[in-house]
């Protein structure tokens, strides 16, 4: 891939697709993190004399524009981030937009409106996406793919945008997660642990047939080790699992120890009555879950075993909790495990997907991670090992 510090920039015009779906109550932004890490690259583009253009989504748009998903505060946060005034463009193509892009001088900054108010952006087929890439590229001299969230969706900023550019590349977020995903993972240092927590194994199974065999060891919690505990043969009570996917966890535990994969499951659990609960009604190991209780967090024996694990692991990738973080009576053993991974000074640790990301900083410790990513869904594609087309893109035009 070609990045943005190896350009000339002076004087140019540069579109930036950048990922600033970001949450907002009541025309506030709630959580800046995607924002700000795009800001070494937009200063960059301003401190070197050119013109930046940014263009991005919000939400999901239902076939038009909805004013309720402008980007006018992500324009007005960012214009204070930045220390200059991001004037917000009425749409993203078109003559007013090009007008505006004509009239923009180097070292400014202008933000285009809702890429999805055109329903073109999201077309599933280069047909169906039509010109609309080509119009977006046709606005700059340089395209730059800044998003790392949105690299696995097909959409016609990701992957038409950059091919029709005259030049492309990416931005400095891009790299530092190609780096870290791309390049460290694809020759991890050993032992390599994952860690793989959530709710539901359906959401993850190629995640976990994709590392068997690649993984030293692979740590299953939260409530998708419900399912392989019932897989196990345990009664599991009244605890969340899909039981249509026991055949599939029976299969992983067969296949991880002949693919060279240590598996490890929860070997006691914190009990609730329901997810609610205001405290935990105790700990059982995993063979006496009574009947209508529900494990909802790993117990302190689990925590023990798994960071032994991982204490002794070099390269270290998690998605997911361990239990229901979010209810504090259940949130012990996802802290005590996010703070065995920030104590293992000597491994390489990243973090991916929007649960765990909280998790991290609920913690107060995202200074002792080495890499958290910023994709949800880019991440875990990712790590099933799928094509991300929006890196595909960018590597071709390179």
């Amino acid at each position: 891939m070609r990045y943005i510090d190896q350009l000339d920039l002076a004087g140019k015009k540069v579109l930036v697709r950048v990922d600033f779906n970001v949450p907002i109550a009541g025309g506030v932004i709630t959580d800046d993190n995607r924002i700000r890490q795009a800001l070494p690259t937009l200063r960059l583009i301003l401190d070197k004399g050119a013109a930046l253009i940014l263009c991005a989504h919000l939400g999901s748009p239902k076939g038009g524009p909805d004013p309720s998903l402008s980007l006018a505060p992500v324009a007005a946060h960012l214009g204070k981030l930045l220390g200059q005034d991001v004037p917000l463009a009425p749409d993203c193509v078109g003559p007013e937009v090009e007008a505006l892009v004509a009239k923009l001088q180097p070292g400014k900054a202008l933000l285009l409106e809702n890429l999805r108010f055109h329903p073109e952006e999201t077309g599933k087929t280069p047909e169906a996406r039509g010109d609309f890439g080509k119009r977006l590229a046709a606005l700059a001299d340089i395209y730059v793919g800044e998003g790392f969230g949105v690299v696995h969706r097909p959409n016609a900023s990701v992957v038409d945008a950059p091919r029709a550019a005259k030049v492309c590349c990416a931005g400095l977020l891009m790299k530092k997660e190609w780096q870290f995903l791309g390049e460290r993972l694809a020759d991890p240092g050993r032992p390599f642990a994952a860690i793989s927590g959530g709710a539901k194994v359906s959401t993850k199974l190629g995640i976990l047939k994709n590392l068997l065999g690649k993984v030293d060891d692979l740590i299953i919690g939260g409530a998708m080790a419900n399912t392989f505990l019932l897989a196990q043969g345990h009664a599991i009570g009244a605890s969340l699992a899909e039981p249509d996917l026991k055949a599939e966890a029976q299969a992983i535990l067969a296949q991880a120890g002949d693919k060279g994969t240590r598996l490890h499951l929860p070997v006691d659990v914190v009990l609730g009555r329901s997810a609610k609960d205001a405290a935990a009604m105790g700990v059982v190991e995993v063979a006496a879950i009574p009947e209508g209780a529900m494990a909802l967090d790993v117990g302190p024996r689990s925590v023990e075993l798994f960071s032994k694990v991982l204490a002794a692991a070099k390269t270290i990738v998690w998605n997911g909790p361990m239990g229901l973080f979010e209810n504090p009576a259940f949130a012990a053993g996802s802290l005590n495990i996010c703070r065995a991974v920030a104590a293992n000074a000597n491994a390489v640790t990243i973090v991916g997907g929007g649960d765990t990301d909280a998790m991290v900083h609920a913690a107060g410790l995202v200074d002792k991670f080495s890499f958290i990513s910023t994709g949800g869904g880019s991440f875990l594609e990712f790590l099933e090992g799928k094509d991300l087309p929006g890196l595909t893109a960018l590597k071709e035009c390179a």
